[in-house]
């Protein structure tokens, strides 16, 4: 049976992410300047998962099972009111609270554990953050963490996870825009 996604080409992935449409106007231009996959589509968010299952394994059960997953977790409210820092490759803004995104992430890392986190390149747990920058270099990416400051705090609602498919970022010879929404969950 082929997947939902019979189009994904060599270096396709699959992201599990919680958009937040409210910090658009904070990150959305800095995003499309120093992050590669808002370039290629994919809108600001917190990731729950990533990478996710390769487009071929995705099909009607398992977006079935994904319903039911996140169906099991209300929807809530958080703030992101800190910049923060992976090293100085990398500037976030991370929420008040944690505790529900890494309750999201550790259901979906329990119900495939496959796929953990970040390819389980780290030790410990990432904080749940929203990715303002990874390139650029050190002056563009501490421009863009001033510019959003003035913003915080950014409050929103976590209404729903999304499915994204798309090629790994950075993909020789791919035109941007090319991640697309496979399926959206609400959560309950």
């Amino acid at each position: 049976m082929p997947g939902l996604i019979p189009d994904a080409g060599p270096g396709w992935e699959t992201i599990l992410l919680l958009p937040v449409p409210a910090a658009e106007p904070a990150v959305g231009r800095h995003r499309a300047r120093l992050v590669e996959s808002a370039k290629g589509g994919v809108p600001a968010h917190i990731t729950v998962l990533y990478p996710f299952l390769p487009p071929a394994g995705i099909g009607e059960p398992l977006l079935a099972s994904l319903g039911r997953l996140f169906a099991g977790f209300a929807a809530f409210e958080f703030t992101l009111d800190r910049v923060g820092w992976f090293g100085e490759e990398v500037v976030w803004l991370g929420p008040r609270d944690p505790v529900p995104f890494r309750a999201l992430t550790s259901a979906a890392f329990t119900a495939f554990p496959a796929c953990p986190p970040y390819g389980g390149q780290y030790a410990e747990p990432l904080y749940p953050h929203l990715t303002v920058g990874k390139a650029g270099g050190r002056q563009a990416l501490r421009a863009a963490a001033e510019s959003v400051r003035p913003f915080l705090p950014i409050e929103a609602t976590a209404t729903e996870v999304v499915l994204m498919a798309g090629p790994h970022p950075g993909t020789p010879g791919t035109p941007p825009g090319q991640w697309r929404t496979v399926a959206t969950f609400p959560l309950g």
